[in-house]
């Protein structure tokens, strides 16, 4: 449902009063149709001085595949799995496209929905993928003049979820079986693990020094080794053996002369053919949902890379509305709207997300913009001409205090 379909408010306006009106998933946007891909793509790019002649040759991939991105489909399918699961309204919108986020933060207003709890449509820590969420949150309220009215915090990183690593296990389970069938066995088989590339700065800065996360390759990295080496584990139970598997990156969209993490999973495969290595197992668990970046990056083009290279090739499916994941989830926001201890058990080697980000967590670089869901929110609002009441009672009350 969308903020305009909730039901007029059933509650005091009131941000600063305790509990949650809604549910709030926060997406990255896709094109409907043709005719939205290259005003998507200038929505995505905007101030990052990008031609329209390198946005033309990103958007063949759209193009190829009806000029529609699948991830709004699917992210209408997650928000009614988690509205089944949840006793309040779940409201979707955007940072790229239609529905935005403003929009629909101002019809959750103009419905008395002032207590939001968001879910971002990415698992683990980063800028790009944590802290520009609670960007969105906080430029929605600026933009819509809603600070003080509304108030917008987040759900932590939520990759140590059973139900998220679980579809992983089980695709893997039967893509090596499909690959016995073929002929390749484990030992002649390596299992990729992928997600989405970013600069090199960007992973070392991921997560929060108050955690122990800011080191090379920073939280992002390490919890992605976590995520692979447990869905490992998960397969070796199954299989009876644990198979050869790497973690790499693709879907780069960075000047050259910027490092981003590497290995790209194009260089992975034909480095594994040159080795002697019979198949490949592509596990995308960077991401939700098989989006456009999923499909072209692998269903195109590493499946072509491993057929030029005359390797098996099998890409496994993202967890996107498997029961299991979406239980798991449900479970996670319903811990936060009760306010009750998060009661699972994480992955080793890493460690627990709060519910609100600690100081400095997965910072930007390049500049400060105003954000919700963390203990030094207030600070990032510092620049902006808005009273230290109306913060408050947004939920940005700053460093330590008490969220």
């Amino acid at each position: 449902m969308t903020a305009s379909s909730v039901s007029p408010a059933r509650n005091t306006a009131d941000p600063s009063r305790t509990g949650y009106d809604a549910v709030l998933l926060a997406g990255f946007g896709g094109p409907e149709g043709p005719d939205d891909v290259m005003p998507f793509l200038r929505n995505v790019t905007r101030g990052r001085g990008i031609p329209d002649e390198r946005l033309v040759e990103v958007s063949h991939h759209y193009r190829a595949l009806g000029g529609r991105s699948p991830i709004n489909e699917q992210n209408r399918r997650l928000q009614a799995a988690l509205q089944a699961e949840l006793d309040l309204p779940v409201l979707w919108g955007n940072r790229n496209w239609a529905p935005y986020l403003p929009d629909v933060i101002r019809d959750a207003h103009g419905s008395g929905l002032v207590r939001l709890l968001g879910v971002a449509t990415s698992a683990y820590s980063s800028y790009s993928s944590c802290r520009q969420y609670r960007e969105d949150f906080g430029m929605a309220l600026q933009s819509t003049d809603l600070v003080g009215r509304v108030r917008i915090d987040k759900v932590r990183p939520y990759f140590d979820l059973p139900g998220f690593g679980i579809p992983f296990v089980e695709g893997t389970v039967e893509a090596i079986r499909s690959a016995a069938g073929a002929g390749v066995p484990v030992a002649e088989l390596q299992v990729v693990f992928t997600t989405h590339s970013i600069p090199n700065t960007m992973a070392d800065t991921s997560g929060s020094a108050e955690l122990g996360d800011h080191r090379p390759g920073g939280a992002y990295v390490a919890q992605h080794l976590a995520v692979a080496a447990a869905v490992i584990d998960g397969v070796a139970a199954e299989v009876g053996s644990v198979p050869a598997w790497q973690l790499a990156y693709q879907s780069r969209s960075g000047p050259p002369s910027v490092p981003w993490l590497e290995p790209d999973v194009n260089d992975v495969i034909t480095a594994l053919a040159r080795a002697g290595t019979s198949g490949v197992i592509v596990v995308p668990i960077g991401f939700v949902s098989d989006h456009v970046e999923v499909v072209w990056d692998l269903d195109w083009e590493a499946a072509q890379t491993a057929r030029e290279a005359g390797l098996f090739f099998a890409r496994v499916r993202t967890p996107g509305t498997d029961p299991r994941f979406v239980a798991d989830l449900a479970a996670l926001i319903r811990q936060r709207l009760a306010a009750e201890p998060d009661r699972f058990t994480g992955l080793a080697g890493v460690p627990r997300r709060p519910d609100f980000c600690p100081s400095a967590c997965c910072v930007n670089a390049r500049v400060t913009r105003p954000t919700t869901g963390a203990v030094d929110s207030f600070a990032d609002w510092a620049a902006v001409d808005v009273g230290p009441e109306r913060l408050v009672a947004s939920g940005i009350p700053g460093v330590g205090a008490t969220p």
